[in-house]
């Protein structure tokens, strides 16, 4: 069996990894070996724990206050520990944050062969989204097998140097993490949403969280509590735990009566509450994904983005963050009913629900122990989305 050690640390790589670590486990060509660096503690392990899993070990870095430098560190310098010693013979990664640069950095080291999932997104701006456009073009440069989820993704790769032979497009294992958890859940988690099946207002999904919004939060703040005005419309914020975000928010949204402010939600509850949403507002990547998956209209609080996919398939729009600006493009799809309609076809660019196979299967060839595999390829809807992207540049993809 082959020993790959599976490298997270946030809520996001424990969903996208997830399938793949309960394939992996179920699969007799491999062993592995699941390492969490702990840089989202609480909701990592909430998360794993949703799908059945758990950590073989624990790095525990998080400490209060730290920079991204000291993270990066601390998470290099346990990984270092960990891996020799294991007969590893290779590190899995998944995206774009201090964890996945450091498994990539420590699995380099010890010129073992880095496995890159969800490798290719590019927002063609280095600075944003922050660190994550960064880490992601390091990565790629030190990675052996290149797990693209889409041909868009695969051809920035190309156009980088990457050998075509390197790439597969598996589609992203977000969406079958979505399939799967969509049938788990019948509840919210939280006593304040309770009644929110028989509320007959429409329900607005909003978070914010990244770095590139910390500034911009009390204009989203003011955003949200104008739409809020609205007695006809619900918002409901799952209020992310970083201190940052709830003194730029909490101002403007915590006694509003039509917001709704929460706790971070378990993962199953979470897509419960996608499936509950008329619309969804957020600067969050997964959100990019999913709700275009689930059929709901998607607000991107962001100027530029690395998922552009939904957003030429009509499902998603970037809408900045700019009070007005949000405020504006809510209330047309709130009093728009044929835009509404436009934008709530869903679509599924990101995946078909067989990218962990596909990903498994990339695996096992890259260790000659199984078949080549078939890319995946968007549906007929969107054939034309798969080669338009797959040739276009990323700075094609800032909100004009």
């Amino acid at each position: 069996m082959r020993s790959i050690a599976v490298v997270l640390g946030t809520r996001p790589e424990a969903i996208k990894l997830a399938p793949v670590i309960r394939e992996l486990r179920n699969d007799p060509r491999f062993a592995p070996v699941v390492i969490s660096t702990g840089q989202h503690r609480q909701m990592l392990d909430e998360t794993l724990a949703a799908f059945g899993l758990g950590t073989d070990i624990d790095l525990g870095i998080m400490t209060p206050k730290q920079t991204l430098a000291q993270v990066t560190y601390r998470s290099l310098r346990g990984l270092s520990e960990h891996l020799a010693p294991r007969g590893t013979e290779a590190v899995m990664v998944h995206g774009d944050t201090a964890t996945t640069l450091a498994g990539a950095l420590a699995g380099f080291h010890h010129r073992l062969p880095v496995i890159h999932v969800e490798a290719g997104l590019r927002s063609g701006n280095l600075h944003s989204p922050f660190p994550e456009e960064a880490n992601r073009r390091l990565v790629a440069q030190i990675s052996s097998l290149h797990l693209a989820p889409t041909p868009g993704n695969a051809g920035h790769l190309i156009r980088e140097g990457i050998a075509p032979g390197r790439i597969v497009v598996t589609g992203n294992t977000v969406i079958d993490a979505l399939r799967w958890a969509s049938e788990q859940s019948d509840g919210y988690g939280r006593p304040e949403l309770a009644d929110l099946d028989t509320d007959p207002r429409r329900v607005i999904l909003a978070s914010a969280h990244r770095r590139e919004s910390w500034d911009h939060l009390p204009e989203i703040g003011r955003a949200l509590a104008t739409v809020a005005d609205d007695p006809a419309v619900r918002v409901v914020v799952p209020l992310h735990r970083n201190p940052v975000v709830r003194d730029g928010l909490l101002p403007f949204i915590g006694a509003h009566p039509g917001i709704t402010v929460v706790d971070p939600l378990p993962y199953l509850n979470f897509c419960r509450l996608m499936q509950r949403a008329d619309i969804i507002l957020s600067d969050s990547s997964g959100a990019e994904e999913e709700g275009p998956a689930l059929g709901k209209p998607t607000l991107v609080l962001r100027d530029i983005t690395e998922r552009p996919e939904a957003v030429i398939a009509g499902t998603a729009r970037l809408v900045g963050r700019a009070t007005d600006g949000i405020v504006g493009e809510v209330t047309e799809l709130l009093r728009d009913a044929g835009h509404y309609r436009r934008m709530a076809t869903a679509a599924s660019p990101y995946g078909d629900g067989r990218a962990t196979d596909r990903t498994v299967g990339a695996i096992a060839h890259f260790f000659d122990a199984g078949p080549a595999v078939l890319p995946f390829v968007p549906g007929s809807a969107i054939d034309q989305l798969s080669v338009e992207l797959a040739g276009a540049a990323p700075a094609a993809y800032a909100r004009s």
